[in-house]
């Protein structure tokens, strides 16, 4: 589970300078990783801790349970929050990871949809990965947009798994985004939108164009916008069905500290334990 990490470290450059072409090199001596790697891996250490201690198959009919897992991944961003508070986070974010007993502040924002992956990596069901993905996204992001956001993301990265079409796809994502744009319609006057419902069409449209997992993220860069966030989410999805050059991959994992490459390195091989 690294695609979310290598768009997110590959957009990062350009998430204050704008480009409306594809980028040449991915990865970049100005590439960092921002707060949505961390979050991404804040929301997977969190969901594998909760994971370990309920009974899966009833998961989505046992509410403790659900709570469970809730908690857990609240527990998972403020700790990775208080580790790296400065890796780029909004201010409502910011200020609720400050405060263990803040409630969630209705967010509508991408935020739900880029640290979502976990969930649909993890699921073992096309409703699991839709439940697992509203507990990650309700402890911030409880606006109906935050939670559809992040429960498309996860449905999609799952059905992907599973061997589902990009056309099967696009018309699953058609019940939830107008997606019926291309990327050359929108690049001209596409803005910078922190919204899931300004963003996460976009990444999707991306992932459905790219014919390879490096073109998916070049494609999401190319339109400007919340790039390192777009690119993330749209890498995501490209994991799912394309395979991630290694070299890439080692790039990347290069970009991390010690303790981010660990947990990605975890995470990996509790997924992998699982298949």
């Amino acid at each position: 589970m690294v695609g979310a990490m290598i768009g997110d470290i590959a957009g990062s450059e350009y998430e204050w300078a704008n480009i409306k072409h594809m980028p040449g090199e991915l990865i970049t001596a100005r590439s960092r990783f921002t707060d949505d790697t961390v979050l991404t891996y804040a929301v997977a250490a969190g969901m594998m801790e909760a994971l370990g201690k309920v009974v899966r198959p009833g998961l989505c009919s046992d509410p403790a349970a659900q709570a469970l897992v809730r908690d857990a991944v609240a527990a998972g961003l403020r700790s990775f929050y208080r580790r790296y508070p400065q890796a780029g986070y909004g201010r409502a974010f910011s200020a609720w990871a400050q405060s263990p007993d803040a409630p969630p502040y209705g967010s509508w924002g991408n935020g739900s949809a880029m640290r979502v992956s976990f969930a649909g990596w993890a699921a073992r069901s096309l409703a699991e990965a839709r439940l697992l993905a509203r507990l990650s996204a309700e402890v911030t992001h409880n606006h109906p947009s935050g939670i559809k956001g992040a429960q498309v993301v996860a449905a999609a990265i799952f059905l992907l798994r599973q061997g589902c079409a990009k056309e099967e796809l696009r018309s699953y994502v058609a019940d939830y985004y107008d997606i019926s744009f291309t990327l050359a319609e929108i690049r001209p006057h596409y803005t910078f939108d922190v919204s899931c419902e300004g963003s996460v069409p976009q990444a999707i449209v991306a992932f459905l164009e790219g014919r390879d997992f490096e073109e998916v993220v070049k494609l999401a860069i190319s339109i400007g916008g919340d790039s390192d966030t777009i690119a993330a989410i749209a890498a995501s999805l490209a994991e799912a069905h394309y395979p991630v050059p290694p070299a890439l991959a080692q790039r990347a994992l290069a970009k991390l500290d010690n303790f981010l490459r660990e947990t990605a390195v975890a995470v990996s091989a509790y997924l992998q334990s699982r298949r």
